[in-house]
């Protein structure tokens, strides 16, 4: 147990804050929700996360992993949390602009520009950031919208494009320029930019597919998986045959075998529309189209992986969901050649995979030559990364990593430029939307520190003591955990959202479940008397008192008193039990907590 005097300590002893990459108090809005506050719980999440609305729809969730839930039974459903409450006061509500209680307009504009490359998830979190402190900030985006890889990499059956429309409608609405189909080395160079902006902010993304060297390769029917991605996200016309194999097993490899299955042959191009409109009615015209169109999907849709099921990199529920729609994983086998006849793709022979990691756990893949099989295919989609177009940047651009990355301080994102930033994709490689996101929130401060400005997010945490908290009553520790609500696989067709969210009732019976392991049990040494009566009646033996030795080898002939934190299921009882109220329960209000005057 901790006393009262290391107070950072617990920023990080709250597992989903600390696991989240921008810092979000997941533990603290699950809470709000459960305790029938959904305004609170929205303010909560929305404070370090401008997408706070997109994320509850297709975060890769850390925070989750790290939940506490875990190590009982099952993590709490905190995506889907986020999203019952972005439902109803996020931008994408209609309701409202709730939101700017903790992202409000600037009080006064600033001298100083800065021009931001690159108009995804990395740059719009740098120009929300900067435009709140008051910079005069002009995206320059090489597309006819924003969104980046929001909208060009992630299905729209996974992600509503309204709702990511309304999410970057707010940041624009803070003062933003936009520069649309501006793309850099082409329509204007860094030079360029340098010589209009005090700073510059580098988030180009990882747009270009990688390919594989093997004959065939370069046949027709073989795709890139990024490029199968933003023409199908675009609305062009991609006919793929019946058949396709995508080689990968990465979380991109799931979107496009799951895109495939959904391919339509129609075309609607939004590029011609105003890009104040070009999003809604890209959707609206893709809806229509799916309803009256035949639906001519792949038929066969199969991944085949160098990694076994358990070693590869997709999330879970990524491969769950691509196998319930009928998605075929064949693991431990890799691509030998594309089998082609008259130019044209009509298989893959694959080869066996004997490991894929060395002894190290380095990458280090080898093969049994003598298992080869084909698998015919009308089409080959690649998944097997992404990669930087580094070309743009031009000859007096910033350092390149030996990752043929921007080259970055990991903190700030600070280059070998001193007016020169870079985050997202660019820089770290292709990561998640919540990285992309903290890398722009971060380099946002760094270039506010330059000029000037005071420390983001500053004030300091205080604990708060609470003169009651038990949950004596309640079987929040025995709830099993609620599904997340989806289309029936029979209905999963065209741009359907499969997520349907959480109803109220859902809602609150899943965040009951919280440990609220942000509230922490305090122990006063000095009223202690090693009773352990709180020992005896802990249900879960997560408390104990052991000699001190065990602890500290310097401080031998004591007693110490430890608690588990990551199996205390925050009952209270022990608090109850403390014959000299030596223990007490305290709640942090340090990192994520709203607070306004």
């Amino acid at each position: 147990m901790s006393d009262w005097t290391d107070l950072d300590y617990f920023d990080s002893n709250i597992p989903c804050l600390a696991a989240c990459p921008v810092h979000t108090n997941a533990g603290m809005y699950v809470a709000a929700i459960a305790d029938g506050d959904d305004e609170l719980a929205y303010l909560t999440a929305r404070l370090p996360n401008p997408f706070a609305s997109v994320c509850g729809r297709v975060c890769a969730a850390p925070c989750e992993d790290a939940c506490r839930r875990g190590e009982i039974d099952r993590p709490i459903a905190i995506r889907a949390l986020k999203r019952y409450v972005t439902e109803q006061f996020g931008p994408e509500s209609g309701g409202g602009s709730l939101w700017t209680r903790v992202a409000s307009p600037p009080a006064r504009r600033r001298t100083q520009s800065v021009g931001i490359v690159g108009g995804g998830p990395a740059g719009l979190a740098c120009a929300h950031d900067l435009a709140r402190w008051g910079y005069r900030v002009t995206v320059y985006e090489a597309t006819d919208r924003l969104g980046g890889a929001m909208w060009l990499g992630i299905p729209e059956y996974r992600l509503d494009r309204t709702v990511l429309a309304a999410d970057v409608a707010a940041i624009v609405d803070l003062g933003v320029e936009v520069e649309y189909n501006t793309r850099l080395g082409r329509d204007v160079t860094l030079a360029d930019l340098r010589r209009r902006h005090d700073a510059v902010f580098l988030a180009i993304g990882a747009t270009l597919g990688r390919g594989l060297d093997i004959d065939g390769a370069d046949a027709d029917g073989v795709f890139k998986a990024i490029e199968f991605l933003i023409n199908m996200n675009r609305g062009f016309q991609v006919t793929i045959g019946e058949r396709v194999v995508v080689v990968g097993g990465g979380d991109v490899a799931m979107d496009a075998a799951r895109t495939a299955l959904r391919t339509a042959d129609y075309h609607r191009d939004a590029g011609n529309l105003p890009p104040e409109t070009a999003a809604r009615s890209a959707m609206e015209d893709a809806l229509d189209a799916a309803r009256t169109a035949a639906r001519a999907g792949a038929r066969s849709v199969t991944v085949i992986s160098l990694e076994s099921r358990e070693e590869m990199p997709a999330h879970d529920f990524e491969i769950e969901e691509a196998v319930l729609e009928g998605v075929a994983i064949i693991p431990r086998r890799g691509p030998a050649r594309i089998v082609v006849e008259d130019g044209r793709t009509v298989g893959v022979e694959t080869v066996g995979v004997t490991r894929v990691f060395d002894a190290d756990g380095r990458f280090n893949p080898t093969f049994d030559d003598d298992d080869r099989r084909i698998i015919e295919a009308d089409t080959v989609i690649l998944a097997i990364g992404q990669a930087i177009d580094l070309d743009a940047l031009g000859s007096d651009g910033p350092a390149i990593s030996t990752r043929r990355t921007i080259a970055v301080d990991d903190e700030t994102g600070a280059t070998s430029e001193a007016d020169l930033w870079a985050g997202g994709d660019a820089a770290k490689g292709p990561r998640t939307l919540i990285a992309a996101i903290a890398d722009g929130r971060r380099s946002a401060a760094s270039i506010h520190h330059s000029f000037g400005g005071e420390e983001a997010d500053s004030r300091p945490g205080r604990m708060v003591r609470l003169d009651r908290f038990h949950r004596l009553t309640d079987t929040y520790d025995r709830l099993d955990r609620v599904e997340v609500p989806t289309l029936p696989t029979a209905r999963r067709v065209g741009l359907a959202e499969v997520e349907t969210g959480f109803t109220p009732e859902q809602a609150r019976c899943e965040a009951n479940r919280c440990l609220r392991c942000f509230a922490n049990i305090m122990l006063d040494v000095e009223r202690c008397v090693l009773c352990a009566l709180c020992a005896d009646v802990c249900p879960v033996d997560v408390i104990a008192l052991v000699p001190s030795e065990e602890i500290d080898p310097t401080r031998a002939g004591g007693t110490a008193l430890v608690l588990d934190e990551t199996r205390c299921i925050r009952c209270a009882l022990c608090i109850e039990r403390c014959p000299p109220d030596a223990l007490s329960m305290g709640v942090w209000t340090g990192v994520g907590v709203p607070q306004w005057n």
